[in-house]
């Protein structure tokens, strides 16, 4: 955390120092990334961003990591992000239930896909027979690890369902037999099993519904002439700066009109899982 603020305070300094005293400054915008517990030395290719979208702007940039998406929810839905670069569950959300606006595609998998995993040599091999165990879902936000589980469990009484705070966390948990199934999305599961030496992997079920990329997201409460001038900022940026931080500038944002009817659909699930208090984050209930 000390790093963190460190870094920035250095990067306001970076900036105040490239523009002129006489230069007014506009205000201030922040910027939200969510990352998967990451160190925080993964801001660090968002320096030159940060540079760029100030001096173009003549504003304060301020970057917030945010290290799960139940966490990005709460900050988006008190508007207190400008930018969000977000996931696609996240992004569905933020569209219809916060106004966010989405501008521009996030690079990596363009079609997505939710799975449900369990250990190779599990005898379970039908969703239905995970009635009456327990199982891992991935935070509130996300499409593939918690909002489209959700929706193909639907009917399900499972004795226990626990909430990990990252998909790693999902396979260490079905590897020590924690849980028996766990949901994560396919791309997840291909970069983190290799972690896994001792424990292979079996997809048990896989979505039939491919989900777009992420986008980033302009907020509600950023002017709407604001607004148009960071997506021309976001837009002009050279295409080195774009990739170093994983957008595409001059391409349209996902359609999230699917993801976004099915996060309606299971909410009265959602919420009744929720209500569950801290720190079991888990409950017996019919899905």
């Amino acid at each position: 955390m000390f790093y963190r603020r460190l870094f920035l305070l250095n990067l306001i300094l970076i900036f105040t120092a490239c523009n002129s005293p006489d230069t007014p400054m506009l205000g201030k915008l922040s910027i939200g990334i969510v990352s998967y517990g990451e160190s925080d030395r993964f801001i660090e290719p968002y320096s030159k961003l940060i540079e760029y979208l100030g001096a173009r702007l003549k504003m304060i940039i301020e970057l917030e990591p945010i290290y799960n998406e139940r966490r990005a929810l709460t900050l988006i839905k008190q508007s207190k992000l400008s930018i969000v670069f977000a996931p696609p569950g996240l992004a569905a959300i933020a569209i219809a239930e916060a106004q966010y606006i989405p501008v521009l595609p996030l690079e990596g998998v363009k079609k997505s896909r939710s799975v449900i995993v369990v250990k190779l040599e599990s005898p379970i091999q039908d969703l239905t027979e995970l009635a009456g165990k327990v199982i891992a879902l991935g935070q509130p936000g996300s499409a593939t690890g918690y909002y489209l589980p959700i929706y193909n469990l639907y009917g399900l009484t499972l004795a226990e369902v626990r909430f990990a705070p990252t998909p790693k966390q999902v396979l260490e948990w079905i590897a020590s037999e924690e849980v028996v199934a766990g949901a994560l999305s396919l791309e997840e599961l291909q970069r983190y099993r290799l972690d896994f030496s001792q424990t292979r992997f079996r997809i048990l079920y896989i979505d039939s519904h491919k989900i777009p990329s992420g986008s980033i997201l302009i907020g509600p409460t950023v002017e709407r002439n604001l607004q148009q001038e960071i997506h021309k900022a976001l837009e002009s940026a050279s295409s080195s700066m774009a990739a170093s931080v994983g957008y595409i500038p001059n391409a349209k944002a996902p359609d999230y009109d699917y993801l976004i009817d099915v996060v309606q659909k299971v909410r009265p699930i959602a919420e009744r899982i929720q209500e569950k208090p801290a720190p079991l984050y888990s409950l017996p209930f019919e899905l």
